[in-house]
This record gives structure tokens, C-alpha cells and sequence, in this order.
């Protein structure tokens, strides 16, 4: 799963802000996600079964957080605040992941990211319910717009597969979830929630591997040298997309970066067409662009309201 999402990050002090250096490492992040979804869709290609790649995905990405945060933060980081929250959000992420490869074995990669943006305005639609906060009608009508976006992307005459088409429905639905439990889990550092979240999917899919692994073996044995790397390469495109992203929001408040979140339709636009010659046609850069404009707008709205 490749996706720029919201984390809980301590905002910067006014006058230590890097706005520059902020958006310049959240696009870095946005083209390392949609990397990860890239050679998540071209080894599923290839034959690798999606069971299989979520486990490399997230044993890798695993290994690589803790290597790389451990020497600097101690075993401390481990250490949750809200363990069961965090459980929650990591179970899921896992679902959403599989949801979201699921997708991309069916639908271009522009196509299926740009479903995903509509996530976070269902959760503002749902927040008087499920987060108790304010019901706010500007709030009901960016998630509509939204939607009527996503309907102008998957509308009948566009040739998308059907089957993709509802499961990038259902993976919006559940990174909605996610950023709910990701609110849930916000009393831990962002650190400690990356972890918790590689340990979780990692501990539920290695549990699994002794029911798909057989089945897996004779194929894996005939993959290339190259396609191994790019196999491997799905845990540190995801490594590489989480840490680069908490660092954005560590030079640069929320507010701020919300609005170049939704580049990362660019880089995997770019990708899906450098790789499979899959672009975008006018209609459906309509639908990503209301999408766009939705989140942008409701974003810009909101920040004021707090700022008010």
C-alpha cells in the first residue's frame, strides 16, 4: 500500500518552520509510495501472488524501520501508549493493503490512487459520528463532490474492471478507517506507530505463510535476479515513503502540506504510463481534478475555521 496519509507529528515552532523543505520531502514521499504500489503491480504481473508480496512488503519494511530507528531512539520506541489502538490501526492497514494490491492487479495506478483521495473526505463526513467532533454541512458537500469525482473516473465508458473498481471503493472506505485509528493511536509518536504497524502486519501474515508459502515456492524459484529486487524493493519503496513523510510534517504543519498531498496522483500517473503506457484520459483527469479540488477546497476551509 502506497499512500501519503496524515500522521501524528509534533508541528513545528513559528519561525523554526521549512515549508520549502517540507513539500520537497512529501513529494520525495509521494513518488517512493507510489514507487512501492509500482512494483507491488508489476510483480503481481510477473506471478507473484499477493499474499506473498504483503509479506516481503512488510518483513522488509519491518527490518528496515528498526535498523533504522532503533540506534537513535532505543528500545523506548517500542513501547505504546495505547497498545490495542495500535493493534487496530495495524490490523487495518494490513486489510487496506491487500484491498489496495488487490486494486492495482485490476486498475491502472492513476485510476486506483485517485480513488483512494476519496478516504479522507469520508472520514470528515463520518467525524460528527464516529470522531464527536462538529457537524459541518461544508464538510457533507467536499465528501459529495468527491464522490461525484470517483463517479466521473469509474463511469461505465471508461473500460475500467469491475471487480477493481469495487475493491478501490472498499480500500477508500478502509484507509478512511485508518485514518480514524490512526487518531485513535495519535498519544504514541509517529515512530512508535510506524513500527507497531510493519510489526502487526508482519506477525498476521508470517502466522499465515505455512498456508500459502507451499504454493508459492515453485514460482518463487523461477524468479529472476531482477525481479527479486524489485520484490524486495516493495518493503524499502514503503520504508522509504513513511520516513521521508514524517519528516515532511516534522519541517512543515499539516495545514501547510495538505494541499501537495495530492501530487502524488502526478507520480503515479507517471509511473503507471513510463511502465505500462497506461494514462489518464481527459474524463478521468476531470474526476482526479474534482477530487483534488474537493480535498483542497474542505482543506483550506477547515484550516481557516481553526485559524478563526
Amino acid at each position: 500500500m502506497g499512500r501519503v496519509v496524515p500522521v501524528s507529528v509534533s508541528a513545528p515552532a513559528y519561525g523554526v518552520t521549512r515549508p520549502l523543505a517540507g513539500i520537497t520531502v512529501l513529494v520525495l514521499s509521494a513518488w517512493a509510495l507510489s514507487g512501492l504500489d509500482a512494483s507491488g503491480k508489476w510483480v503481481m504481473g510477473a506471478g507473484v501472488s499477493l499474499l506473498m508480496l504483503c509479506w516481503v512488503r512488510y518483513v522488509v519494511h519491518l527490518l528496515l524501520v528498526l535498523g533504522l530507528v532503533l540506534p537513535s531512539r532505543g528500545l523506548s520506541v517500542l513501547r505504546s501508549v495505547r497498545p490495542w489502538a495500535q493493534v487496530t490501526r495495524g490490523a487495518v492497514m494490513l486489510l487496506a493493503t491487500l484491498s489496495f494490491f488487490t486494486t492495482l492487479h485490476y486498475l491502472p495506478q492513476a485510476e486506483a490512487t485517485a480513488i483512494n483521495f476519496l478516504a479522507p473526505l469520508l472520514v470528515l463526513a463520518v467525524a460528527p459520528w464516529v470522531l464527536k467532533e462538529p457537524a459541518r454541512l461544508s464538510r457533507w458537500i467536499a465528501a459529495g463532490v468527491g464522490f461525484a469525482g470517483v463517479l466521473i473516473i469509474i463511469r461505465p465508458d471508461a473500460g475500467l474492471h469491475p471487480v477493481g473498481t469495487l475493491f478501490g471503493l472498499l480500500t477508500a472506505c478502509l484507509f478512511a478507517c485508518q485514518f480514524i485509528a490512526t487518531r485513535r493511536a495519535a498519544v504514541d509518536g509517529p515512530f512508535t506507530t510506524l513500527v507497531w504497524s510493519g510489526a502487526v502486519g508482519s506477525i498476521c501474515l508470517t502466522v499465515a505463510l505455512p498456508f500459502y508459502l507451499p504454493s508459492a515456492l515453485p514460482f518463487l524459484a523461477t524468479l529472476s535476479l531482477p525481479e527479486w529486487l524489485v520484490l524486495v524493493s516493495t518493503g524499502f519503496w514503503g520504508a522509504a515513503g513513511h520516513l521521508l513523510q514524517i519528516q515532511a510534517y516534522r519541517y512543515a504543519p499539516a495545514s501547510m502540506l495538505a494541499p501537495f498531498v495530492y501530487l502524488q496522483i502526478i507520480s503515479a500517473a507517471a509511473l503507471g504510463w513510463l511502465i505500462w503506457g497506461q494514462f489518464p484520459d481527459a474524463l478521468t483527469w476531470l474526476g482526479i481534478a474534482v477530487i483534488c479540488a474537493s480535498g483542497i477546497t474542505i482543506g483550506m476551509v477547515e484550516w481557516r475555521g481553526r485559524k478563526l
